[in-house]
């Protein structure tokens, strides 16, 4: 908190590509002095691997940030394939096919067809039970970021708010110290009573995989009995748990909207999205349903940049500084510029960075941009930031949960800490001494 504000950070989603560049949006803050007055952390997805391991490690900071690094050289996607549970499953896979060829070339050849329909039939209804990949994934997240720690080992402050999307409310399901909810449940509409959860022996790792679990790649997550405060509302209700970018990729819903208990004054929004990349061939339905899903989640995202950041000075009239891996810094201050241009900036900020009324009715745009380059000291923040080819990197990076090197890891992290530096400088001055 600063001058009574509340001051929220939200890390996007991205897998180990997010996981990286919100470090780097962690240092800029830390080295900046801001990060030690973050009143919450709300968390999607990759960024929750970030936030969670901040929320235990935090108040040592060279520690976390050494832990981290080192744990992303890891790949969760060979734990998963090296599990025991995948290899049975492999080996069982191989023998079933095995056994299908050999019925091929003898008097049962008839038994093949069916045991090959069976075989299919099995994998498909019972895919999540025969191969639960949240939950392996939840085994490594404990083993080698969280420790078998619950939710109420997290630091007390900053809150750490980790989301997860709720497919039976469509709504999203919140993980922190003191509470995890879904507001439907927490203040139904229909006068029944609320439901409440246990959430101090959760284990801060499934609440992770939860806000990871892409759909189509990995199961989704349930609540088990033990967790409600009221074993009997288990019957009534049934959460489904996958990956908070379904609802809220940026993390920014919780610290925007009005009606939650993590709202705040001031926003800091790190983005580790880019620019969704072209693709013109597609071989079978499942790319193509993958890709439509690409597309649905693309266009929440955008819905969602206009309603909580851009129309911004509309509704909420709250300081909002919003970067993104996807962004070039070069279009920062010219971005600024055609907010000011058309009144998208709110009051407080131009105050703050003494821009006159004058000024801007005279439309003295070239005086008031050389005034803020360097107020903000803007050419010492330019020389700071990547070159092409290491901005090409960055944006390389796949989102997904394989190791990362070392080469990735700087410029991600590179990225970051420009980009915050000067959205904070230009978006949320009132935040600088």
């Amino acid at each position: 908190m600063k001058n009574n504000k509340k001051i929220g950070l939200s890390l996007s989603g991205g897998g180990y590509r997010a996981t990286i560049y919100h470090l780097g949006t962690l240092r800029k803050l830390k080295e900046m002095n801001l990060l030690d007055k973050v009143d919450v952390i709300s968390t999607i997805s990759g960024g929750s691997i970030t936030g969670a391991y901040y929320g235990l490690k935090g108040e040592k900071f060279e520690e976390f940030d050494k832990g981290l690094i080192n744990i992303v050289k890891k790949s969760i996607i060979r734990g998963i394939y090296f599990s025991f549970r995948f290899i049975c499953i492999i080996i069982t896979l191989l023998l079933i096919l095995g056994l299908i060829v050999f019925l091929l070339f003898t008097k049962y050849a008839w038994i093949s067809t069916p045991l090959l329909l069976i075989t299919v039939f099995i994998i498909i209804v019972f895919q999540y039970s025969i191969f639960p990949v949240s939950h392996i994934i939840n085994r490594l997240y404990s083993k080698w970021f969280f420790e078998g720690k619950t939710l109420k080992d997290f630091n007390i402050a900053p809150i750490i708010a980790i989301n997860a999307t709720n497919v039976e409310t469509g709504r999203p399901f919140t993980f922190s110290k003191n509470k995890m909810s879904d507001s439907s449940y927490e203040y139904p509409t229909n006068g029944e009573t609320p439901i409440k959860f246990k959430q101090d022996n959760f284990p801060i790792s499934l609440a992770v995989a939860s806000s990871t679990c892409v759909p189509f790649a990995f199961t989704p997550i349930y609540i088990e009995k033990k967790f409600y405060h009221n074993e009997n509302d288990f019957s009534r209700i049934k959460p489904c748990l996958v990956d908070g970018g379904v609802y809220d990729n940026q993390g920014v819903h919780k610290l925007t909207h009005g009606n939650s208990s993590y709202v705040c004054d001031i926003v800091i929004v790190s983005d580790a999205g880019d620019l969704m990349p072209k693709i013109n061939s597609f071989n079978n339905v499942i790319q193509l349903l993958v890709r439509t899903s690409d597309i649905f989640m693309n266009r929440i995202k955008n819905y969602q940049m206009i309603q909580h950041v851009f129309d911004n000075y509309k509704f909420n009239k709250k300081p909002i500084a919003y970067q993104s891996l996807g962004w070039d810094f070069d279009s920062c201050i010219k971005g600024f510029m055609d907010n000011l241009k058309k009144g998208a900036i709110i009051d407080d900020v131009i105050d703050a960075h003494e821009i006159s009324r004058s000024e801007i009715e005279n439309k003295e745009w070239e005086l008031i941009q050389n005034k803020l380059e360097e107020r903000i000291h803007y050419n010492v923040i330019k020389s700071k930031q990547p070159t092409k080819d290491e901005l090409n990197i960055a944006r390389s990076v796949s989102t997904n949960l394989k190791s990362l090197q070392d080469f990735q890891i700087n410029n991600l992290i590179k990225q970051a800490a420009c980009l915050t530096e000067i959205q904070i400088k230009l978006y949320c001055p009132i935040l600088i001494d």
